[in-house]
């Protein structure tokens, strides 16, 4: 009885998921048909993701996957880091085996007290490595877990652009509302190439942003895109501002030891009352040329570590124990050579500037105009020019010059950038889209062949002295 009452319900769930398809010419399987009765009819999309869901470095990149070009765009160097820091790794993967488990949740105790030793000197704090240091998957981990640790619902926050593109929606993610102040370029002499230092804030408009309301501003310096260093003079009024109306500083200092021309890195936190306000975040990627070991932190007073910490012990909780280990041992050893010829903080810039320079004249030598960086991997570089002579490129009627501009490079010259409007906000792009962005964080010569050296763009009818190739190095 019992078995055949099964049978019988069997098949009475089977003539209720087919029976409307029965005799019918739908053509629909079973498997169809169950996968439509299965479908989910709530929205599954959280109201935090609403429009964020586009990014343009998808497209982008899947662009210049589909096709052979050089890639010019994204922020990471096409040469290895330095055998120092590579051995380490080495000995982290391959000596003691309890690198291969979990170590403290906040950061492996050798490189949160030597982060807390190197940066205290700098920053002139007594830094204690259990309080004032969190060790992140990343500057990009670190800075996610600042936002959603101390931005609530309606909470607004101050972002300089062009500014580094994740800002904006993490932002919005943690529910505040980004308020954006742009850095503005002053006139410069004719014949004369822009500097990314004569980009400035304008006092007035950058103090109207502050109301009762702003619970944090983001500062980026060395600044990507534009390669703007900050001066102590600027960053002065940044301070000021935030300690008049009671606001955390977020500042971003990834590139900190890519500086040019003799310009001096100044950290925020190191200014007059501002420790107790400031979160600086850091990374072992761009300090080391190692930007695949995701390795970042967070220096800070414990007043505001505490909450990145809860946010940290209940998202990733920890991070990978021998990229930390290395990391440690590269520190270590920085520290030991710190000021001296023989420091890889002090070669690396040297290096890149050359690499710099000669990007500088590529680019000038086809008629673009770039603004100069003071620090950073990379630069922009003005094509008004080709704007005035190339209005129609293909492309949507809406969408910004310096994106049709980057899509048609990579098609017909085999040549990747980035559009400098993907880093503003949508109301000021076409403020700024007569720019792209170049990295030059690359060699000249790959060890082991690839292409490295593509065309640049001609350019219209009088404009530029010809074509070259460009090669990107030291030269």
């Amino acid at each position: 009885m019992a078995l055949g009452g099964m049978f019988r319900n069997a098949a009475a769930i089977y003539l209720h998921l087919v029976g409307p398809f029965r005799g019918k010419k739908s053509g629909a399987s079973l498997a169809r048909c169950l996968h439509q009765t299965l479908v989910m009819t709530k929205q599954l999309q959280a109201r935090r993701l609403d429009g964020i869901d586009h990014n343009p470095w998808v497209e982008f990149v899947k662009l210049a996957s589909e096709a052979d070009v050089v890639n010019l765009g994204q922020g990471f160097p096409d040469f290895p880091p330095p055998d120092f820091a590579v051995e380490a790794f080495q000995h982290a993967v391959s000596g003691d085996f309890m690198l291969n488990q979990y170590t403290k949740a906040f950061g492996y105790p050798p490189l949160t007290k030597i982060l807390a030793s190197f940066f205290g000197k700098l920053l002139g704090q007594d830094i204690d490595p259990l309080k004032n240091v969190l060790v992140t998957v990343g500057a990009y981990g670190a800075l996610f877990t600042a936002f959603q640790a101390l931005v609530d619902e309606g909470d607004e926050v101050i972002i300089i652009e062009p500014f580094f593109d994740c800002y904006e929606p993490m932002t919005l993610m943690a529910g505040g509302r980004p308020v954006f102040v742009s850095l503005k370029p002053s006139p410069n002499q004719d014949g004369e190439l822009d500097s990314s230092g004569n980009w400035q804030l304008d006092p007035t408009e950058l103090a109207s942003k502050f109301t009762s309301r702003t619970k944090a501003l983001i500062l980026n310096t060395p600044n990507n895109p534009l390669g703007k260093v900050f001066s102590r003079s600027e960053l002065e009024l940044v301070a000021s501002l935030c300690q008049q109306h009671d606001v955390v500083c977020i500042t971003d200092e990834v590139y900190q030891w890519l500086v040019y021309d003799g310009c001096q890195h100044v950290s925020i936190a190191s200014l007059p009352g501002m420790w107790e306000r400031t979160l600086t975040i850091g990374s072992a990627g761009k300090t080391f040329s190692a930007t695949g070991w995701k390795v970042g932190w967070v220096l800070g007073p414990d007043g505001l570590l505490k909450h990145l910490r809860t946010v940290h012990q209940n998202s990733v909780f920890h991070c990978p124990t021998q990229a930390q280990a290395a990391v440690a041992q590269s520190f270590e050893r920085e520290q030991l050579h710190f000021g001296q010829p023989s420091s890889y903080l002090v070669q690396l810039p040297q290096a890149i500037q050359r690499c710099r320079d000669h990007m500088i004249q590529s680019l000038q030598s086809v008629g673009l105009r770039p603004v100069i960086p003071q620090g950073s991997y990379f630069l922009i570089t003005d094509i008004s020019e080709f704007k005035s002579k190339m209005p129609n490129l293909p492309g949507a009627a809406d969408e910004p010059y310096d994106r049709r501009f980057v899509k048609w490079m990579i098609k017909t010259k085999g040549l990747m950038a980035i559009p400098v409007s993907i880093f503003c906000s949508v109301p000021h792009q076409k403020l700024f889209d007569h720019y792209i962005r170049f990295c030059f964080m690359k060699v000249k010569d790959r060890p082991g062949g690839g292409k490295t050296s593509p065309s640049l763009p001609r350019p219209p009818a009088g404009v530029g002295r010809g074509v070259g190739p460009i090669c990107v190095g030291a030269g």
